[in-house]
């Protein structure tokens, strides 16, 4: 199944909340012909723009290869967060990587978010970027491991944005009847994850790259100049990059059996006005402790984004938001029958430890994906330290590759049924509270 296809229309964003409030730039022509190039990158989402921007912006002769259209991946419909820390918490870093290389995974979150926040302000772009990050806990002893892991982000790393919630603050945050406690992060945001990706093809458009859309890649040949192939045309190039993250097919086996391809669904209510007080209080995201995790927060015209919801396969239900409203319903009640005016999905990745997986593929070939749903800053760095190692400077590249990620059982030919079977077994962990 090619997921570039599976599930969406060739060419159109999804009828998002978020395509619906955003200007969608002119469509870049596809490639035709034979063209040339110092480096080609594969994959116009928050990965690829990032890379092609920052290379392009080092002076290098840059082309952007994009299947459908620029953000039109998860870059476009995601959650909107920007985390803290890297997907695994840094007590299993410790424990993986060693204090060492742990200390160097934290310094490079935290230059991710910095990243983030610095290009929305060096590029002006309007994407509603606001600061904080809930997590919220089922139970006292999920709440009683997020404080515990804020003293530690604080006694070791000198972290100290971290409010700690008992549920008494819980509830004047987020007033749900399913949350005991958990913790505020204020050195954590939320954006529009739509605009923040086209004005990132604005940036680099701008910095002289060569964007492509409806380019979809379909082989690359290996070897000192490379040459990556499309449905019409071919380029030729010093580096590939491949920023594909769920959607990267067939083209590299070695990602495929260490890359999981998910999909996630998201929901928008109608204008909760007065009521949108009733899920929060302030302008914060949330994501709560479930491994099938409820995220949500408020648009800036008072709607519950609320993304949450179980997929067993690889295609989209026929009512997404009916999926949606289970959850959302489960965690404030008095929305059980709200009206939702938008419900879309998408495709992210996943890791067997939830770390993005980066590779050096081919002496001059380039990988990363697998963000685990921890994309907003990891993705965007991620491009920025493959345009580094691209130039010579692979020294964050080189940390974040150390980091094992181990292959998936049977590899990309038992990712389905491998797929079924987790959500199977994590969401009965969920429903029996494990």
């Amino acid at each position: 199944m090619n997921l570039l296809h599976s599930n969406d229309k060739a060419g159109q964003y999804p009828a998002s909340w978020y395509a619906a409030t955003a200007d969608a730039l002119p469509e870049f022509a596809p490639l035709t012909g034979t063209a040339r190039a110092d480096v080609v990158v594969v994959g116009a989402g928050y990965t690829g723009l990032s890379a092609a921007l920052h290379l392009a912006e080092a002076g290098m002769d840059v082309a952007l290869m994009e299947a459908q259209r620029v953000g039109f991946g998860a870059s476009g419909r995601n959650g909107g967060q920007l985390g803290s820390g890297q997907r695994m918490e840094q007590t299993g870093l410790e424990r993986l990587v060693g204090d060492a290389d742990a200390a160097k995974l934290w310094e490079l979150a935290e230059d991710a978010k910095d990243l983030v926040k610095s290009l929305i302000a060096k590029h002006d772009i309007d994407c509603y970027l606001a600061p904080g990050v809930a997590h919220a806990c089922f139970t006292a002893s999920e709440m009683q491991h997020e404080h515990a892991y804020a003293d530690h982000l604080a006694a070791r790393y000198g972290y100290r944005q971290i409010t700690k919630l008992d549920r008494d603050a819980m509830q004047a945050l987020c007033p749900s009847p399913a949350y005991h406690g958990g913790i505020l992060d204020m050195g954590a945001a939320h954006l529009h994850p739509l605009r923040y990706a086209l004005g990132l093809a604005r940036a680099a458009k701008a910095a002289g790259v060569r964007i492509h859309e409806r380019s979809e890649v379909t082989a690359i040949d290996e070897g000192a100049r490379a040459t990556v192939h499309t449905k019409e045309g071919k380029i030729s190039a010093d580096h590939v990059i491949l920023a594909c993250n769920g959607y990267l097919g067939a083209l590299n086996r070695k990602v495929a059996s260490r890359v999981m391809p998910i999909n996630n669904f998201i929901a928008a209510t109608k204008p909760l006005g007065a009521d949108a007080a009733r899920v929060l209080t302030q302008d914060v995201a949330v994501a709560d402790t479930k491994f099938v995790v409820n995220y949500f927060r408020l648009s800036h015209d008072k709607r519950l984004l609320f993304g949450g919801g179980e997929s067993y396969g690889y295609r989209f239900p026929a009512d997404i938001d009916a999926l949606v409203r289970k959850p959302m319903a489960e965690i404030f009640p008095h929305l059980a029958d709200v009206q939702i005016d938008y419900a879309w999905g998408g495709t992210l990745a996943i890791t067997i430890k939830r770390m993005p997986y980066l590779a050096r593929l081919a002496p001059n070939i380039l990988s990363a994906s697998g963000y685990s749903g921890h994309g907003v800053g990891s993705a965007t760095h991620a491009g920025q330290l493959m345009a580094m190692a691209v130039r010579g400077q692979a020294d964050g590249f080189d940390t974040m590759a150390r980091v094992p990620v181990t292959p998936f059982p049977g590899g990309p030919a038992l990712r389905t049924p491998l797929l079924a079977l987790a959500m199977t077994w994590y969401s009965l962990r969920d429903r029996l509270g494990l």
